[in-house]
């Protein structure tokens, strides 16, 4: 199975399933001395970690890493790094009904056609569980670009369903108030709300989707991209629709700016005290898929969770008719948690174009 890397200068590659071993990431190309503890990395996977709230899936996993390589008196080295965490409460009887099925709009029936073979427990590398590693990371990226370049990546749930939070100026979000409640949205308005159709939605043993707003602010070097397939949007979109679950992306004012004139949507040039700056960020601080030093902000599109409790209609490997009512343990929504994997692929992505960035000067 090939595709299990991502990045050019700053490369990770992610190994595990959900109910093997362990999952953990191979980052290759991290610069020396970056000062970093487990702990930090810790902080950030408890972010992602099952069976965090009410809200979440109730699988219980410490998700507790180890540094095995790359990394020594609390510094990365500069040669591989390799992080790992061992799975912990997997039960892989609740999916042995499902051995024999394909379950709907899961990758079980495109994994067997594709390799003739599949791990049916917990979806193997098709599980979210594979994002831990990403997470992981992500919190050495971020360590590096916030250090060097004063970088901030923040995400929060902007849309649960039909329920959207007001708009907020990018400039003011802060994480204490995204963070401040279980749904991770910033308004705690709104937040009430997405928790308690969340709840209902989970009772009825259904699911529900949403969006995911992300922002990286701060001093953002002018230059971050290439001008044709490796555009810097592009690379935001390709890592946040590998993420499982998402099915859209836009940057800046993304499919809004379709309503509007060139007059309306264009970003003029100013100068600000010396600096060329731009009057407005409706392109989302990209322009020819390079960073123009404005704030980059951008949505991720998640679709409601494929497992559900209720009964579904589908077809066995016999392709005869059967009816589906999986046990298990999932998520009614997958977004509180997906707020830090939206955070570390922007890292990521980032990461790399610096490092491709210091490399022209």
């Amino acid at each position: 199975m090939a595709g299990n890397s991502f990045g050019q200068l700053f490369r990770i590659t992610t190994f595990g399933e959900s109910h093997g071993g362990c999952v953990g990431v191979i980052i290759d190309g991290c610069p020396p001395g970056i000062e970093i503890t487990e702990e930090e990395i810790q902080k950030e996977l408890d972010r992602r970690k099952p069976g965090q709230s009410s809200i979440t899936t109730q699988r219980k996993e410490e998700d507790k890493i180890s540094i095995l390589s790359g990394y020594f008196e609390g510094k990365t080295t500069g040669t591989p790094i390799l992080i790992l965490a061992y799975n912990k409460d997997a039960r892989s009887e609740d999916y042995l009904e499902l051995k024999e099925l394909y379950r709907p709009s899961h990758a079980d029936y495109t994994y067997e056609m594709k390799y003739g073979f599949r791990d049916w427990r917990g979806s193997g590398r098709a599980s979210a569980r594979e994002t831990l590693a990403r997470v992981a990371a992500g919190a050495i990226a971020k360590k590096y670009l916030k250090q060097k370049y004063n970088i901030e990546f923040l995400a929060y749930v902007d849309e649960v369903g039909e329920i959207k939070c007001p708009d907020i100026d990018p400039k003011y979000v802060r994480i204490e108030d995204i963070e401040n409640n279980i749904i991770r949205c910033p308004d705690q308005i709104t937040a009430q709300k997405m928790i308690d159709l969340i709840e209902e939605i989970r009772n009825e043993g259904d699911s529900v989707g949403g969006v995911i707003k992300g922002i990286i602010r701060g001093d953002i070097p002018v230059g971050l991209g290439e001008p044709v397939f490796d555009k810097l949007h592009a690379d935001l979109a390709k890592g946040m629709m590998s993420i499982p679950a998402v099915k859209g992306f836009e940057i800046g004012l993304g499919f809004r700016c379709t309503k509007l004139r060139g007059s309306e949507h264009n970003d003029p040039f100013i100068n600000d005290n010396g600096k060329i700056r731009t009057a407005k960020n409706n392109s989302g601080g990209i322009q020819g898929g390079i960073s123009n030093g404005e704030m980059i902000y951008f949505r991720v599109a998640f679709k409601p969770v494929s497992t559900i409790r209720k009964e579904q209609i589908t077809v066995n490997r016999k392709k005869e008719k059967v009816t589906l009512s999986p046990a298990g343990r999932h998520d009614p929504c997958v977004l509180p948690r997906a707020v830090p994997i939206v955070e570390a692929m922007a890292s990521l992505v980032v990461m790399d174009h610096v490092l491709r960035y210091e490399a022209y000067k």
